[in-house]
């Protein structure tokens, strides 16, 4: 049986889930961002006890069809944003279109629909988060983040960057290293 699971974004969530999960005795097939496969039915009873151990940390089980797409289209969006580290062969629109089987328009008039925003603007603030991200472990330099995030240059990460934070990659840089300094000192 499939369930499909509201706000999966990281590692951690799937490890929560799986404890969830081990906690009730529901016995795991497979488990992915968003979705998990069990071995046998799950009842209602079932259902409802999961999903109140699993909204403490703000996920949610989801039931309605349209619901399932949308989580499909984040779950896409996530992988494609934070597990892409090589730029694909084709634009995100067809990669989206190829993964659910669906027209890119048909998706994209759903989700913003539903969500209130665009699936480039989700996109973006996904690509804002992991730049952030990237910046405070500090392993990389800007022009790696630029790759592997699928910008085609520095500027073109450093401005949408600035647009969406209000400050320039660096300056987020040096303000976490201020931070650091000012921490170490106490």
């Amino acid at each position: 049986m499939k369930i499909y699971i509201r706000n999966m974004a990281c590692e951690s969530c799937k490890v929560f889930v799986r404890e969830a999960l081990e906690e009730l005795d529901i016995p795991l097939v497979k488990l992915e961002l968003g979705e998990i496969e069990t071995k046998e039915d799950v009842s209602d009873d079932e259902k409802r006890e999961l999903n109140n151990k699993i909204k403490k940390v703000g996920l949610e089980l989801l039931e309605k069809k349209q619901g399932v797409l949308i989580e499909k289209i984040r779950k896409v969006m996530i992988d494609y944003v934070y597990n892409s580290e090589e730029k694909p062969n084709i634009k995100f629109s067809a990669l989206l279109s190829e993964e659910l089987n669906n027209s890119y328009t048909y998706l994209a008039n759903f989700f913003s629909e539903v969500e209130a925003t665009t699936i480039e603007q989700y996109i973006i603030a996904l690509k804002i988060e992991r730049i952030k991200e990237l910046i405070i472990f500090g392993e990389h330099t800007f022009s790696e983040i630029a790759y592997m995030l699928h910008y085609s240059s520095v500027a073109h990460l450093s401005a949408q960057f600035k647009k969406a934070t209000g400050l320039t990659p660096s300056h987020f840089k040096a303000l976490k290293e201020k931070r650091r300094i000012t921490i170490q000192n106490i």
